[in-house]
């Protein structure tokens, strides 16, 4: 008999639905005095890996220069029994190029509603930050009292 565990994991198609449905990820980085560093993101999914865009100068892109791993966390419900997320333990790529951060940019411009012109306005001071999952917990608990 499968535990409670098993029972919510979401399926790999379950997990890529619900990516595409949230809108924030919260993402942790390990901050300069030990803590975490917990900032919301809006980010894509390309090929399976999340992607996502911040300033270059921002505390979290310092903090993934010195060590380029983070925690990535995406929720949604209210009630217990609605409860569903996934924590993505991931290793980080900071990308710099102006055609990579457009590029990105745009694609996020698409997601949200924003303007292409505000995403090359924002390109030259950002960078685009590829989350490379190590490891993903998921759950769901609407599987659980189905």
């Amino acid at each position: 008999m499968a535990g409670v565990r098993d029972r919510i994991r979401m399926s790999p198609e379950g997990l890529a639905r619900f990516l595409d449905e949230e809108r924030t990820v919260t993402c942790a980085t390990l901050g300069l005095r030990g803590l975490p560093h917990l900032m919301p993101l809006w980010y894509v999914v390309r090929e399976g890996d999340v992607w996502a865009w911040t300033y270059a100068k921002s505390q979290k892109v310092r903090n993934l220069e010195r060590d380029p791993r983070a925690t990535l966390q995406i929720e949604a419900g209210e009630r217990y029994e609605e409860l569903r997320g996934a924590m993505i333990e991931a290793d980080v790529t900071i990308h710099r190029d102006l055609e990579t951060v457009l590029a990105l940019g745009i694609e996020l411009g698409t997601r949200y509603g924003l303007h292409e012109r505000a995403a090359r306005t924002q390109a030259p001071k950002r960078v685009a930050l590829e989350f490379r999952a190590r490891r993903v917990v998921s759950w769901d608990h609407r599987l659980f009292s189905m």
